[in-house]
This record gives structure tokens, sequence and C-alpha cells, in this order.
């Protein structure tokens, strides 16, 4: 929770110093925000990997008693029913045979306006994400990438890790990998999207597939994504508060070098918009 409320405090100050407009932050992935659903839609993001990294995902439309072809059923299992946008791995469950995944579907709240996905399992054995900044003065060129290897201390092959999932452990390897397998890797995230800022998870076999290419996305996250380094349990708190005074800088930089448009979309409360719909209850 500290570090979160620096990472605020931070960017607002670094803004300031530079004559940039904090609350432009919202605007840094905006042209990958779905205005239509008020959203960063997970599908429409997913649609932008190039095929080799892409994993199968498609909406999961809820089923009736005309239409029950409408529930596509995949052809193997363990598959991820997930909302079209979510953050921390939230309201993501998965189904290991057709019939967790028809229990599943059951107890979904039809009146909720949030669609939901399936997406089939990447069958690499490591989980990383992929934290990135471009360069305010290149997009070609990365400021700020760091590599988080995500370890599960459960026997499970298929765990759904994330911050609030007690067995989840965070390790920095970024030490570990040189400058040219960091651009190696930047040149994958260039090869998704021109994303301002942007958490990729990944999986791969090893670290040597993962730079060489051989891995599968298994989530981007482009709205308020937090460099997962700094959950790390192999990382001082001294270079955790360093990490994030440098990454406030560089996103205060790139917010500044946004264009100036006449109507800009108002993400932010648009989200906020979106949440209290979807947690509306009747």
């Amino acid at each position: 929770m500290i570090i979160r409320i620096v990472l605020v405090i931070s960017y607002i100050a670094s803004c300031i110093r530079l004559g940039a407009k904090p609350w432009r932050y919202f605007q840094l992935n905006a042209d990958y925000f779905n205005k239509a659903k008020g959203l960063y839609s997970k599908q429409d993001i997913n649609d932008l990997i190039p095929e080799k990294w892409r994993l199968s995902q498609w909406i999961d439309k809820q089923a009736t008693e005309a239409t029950d072809s409408l529930n596509i059923t995949a052809e193997s299992y363990p598959l991820f029913v997930k909302p079209e946008w979510g953050q921390n791995s939230q309201g993501i469950l998965r189904a290991d045979n057709a019939e967790e995944l028809t229990n599943i579907r059951a107890q979904r709240d039809t009146k909720q306006p949030m669609q939901y996905l399936i997406q089939e399992a990447a069958k690499g054995k490591i989980e990383f994400e992929i934290f990135a900044i471009p360069c305010d003065l290149s997009a070609d060129r990365h400021s700020m990438l760091s590599v988080t290897q995500v370890i599960n201390h459960s026997a499970d092959d298929y765990p759904i890790n994330g911050i609030y999932n007690q067995q989840t452990e965070y390790m920095d390897i970024t030490p570990t990998l040189s400058q040219e397998q960091l651009d190696q890797l930047w040149g994958y995230i260039k090869a998704i999207g021109r994303f301002r800022i942007s958490r990729v998870g990944v999986r791969a076999d090893s670290v040597e597939q993962l730079i060489a290419g051989d891995f599968k996305v298994i989530e981007i996250n482009l709205f308020l994504p937090m460099p997962l380094v700094l959950l790390t349990s192999n990382t001082s708190t001294r270079n955790k508060y360093k990490t994030a005074l440098k990454c406030t800088w560089l996103l205060a930089k790139n917010t500044k070098t946004l264009p100036s448009i006449k109507k800009e979309p108002v993400i932010f409360f648009k989200k906020l918009a979106f949440i209290r719909r979807t947690n509306r209850t009747d």
C-alpha cells in the first residue's frame, strides 16, 4: 500500500516539475481504449498479439434454451474464464473439464453488463511479467524494462497467479539479463503494440526460450500496470523505492509528450462508470 502511495505522489510531483498535466496519465494508452464499451477490452488487446504468441481466446456468450450453440466448448482443458476487463487476476476462474465450465457459466450473474472470455491454457512451465516504458524521445527505444519471474509454491501446474494469491512469489531476474537480451524483449513488446506503459504476462519453458521468442502471451495490462519488480522478494526496500521514483519520472516525461487534442476521451471517469455498473446489484 505504501509503495502505491509513493508511486502516485512521486508521479504528480514529477509532472509538476516537468510542467506536465498529471491527470493525462489516463491518456497514455488511450489509443487502445474501447470507447464504446468504456474499458480496455482484453479481447481487443489479444487480437493485437502476433499469431505465434497468441493464445486462442473468445467471448463466451450467455447461452439460452434456444441458442445453446453460443457457448463454445474447447477441445482441450484446462480453460480460463475471465471478465473482459479486470486487474490482478480478479474474477478469473479455471475449468479443468466440461462440467466445471458448465458450472462456472451457471453461476454467472446474467444481469451484469460484463462480458466474459475463455482462454486456452499456455503450456509454458514458467510465468514471466515484462514491464516496459518507452523512451520519451524515441518510441523505438525503451527507458525502463524489467522482467519478473512468477513463482507459485503450490503443486498446481496451471495456477492463477496474482498479488492476492498467497502462493505467488515474484523474483526480479532483470539483473541476470544482458542489454542485448533486454533489447530483444523490447522488440517483442513493440511488435505487439506501441504502448506508453505496459505489463505483459507470458509463459515459456525457460528464460532462454523467453529470450528466443518462444512463449505465449497470457495477459497484457495497459491500465495502471504496476512494475512487479516492486513486489519481488529479492529486491531491497531501498532499490524498490529508487525504481518507483525512476518509473514515475519516466511516466511524467511520456505524459508531457502526449499530443494535444480538442476533446480527450475521459478514460478515468468512463472506467469509474463501468465499475459502478458492474458492481451494481438490483
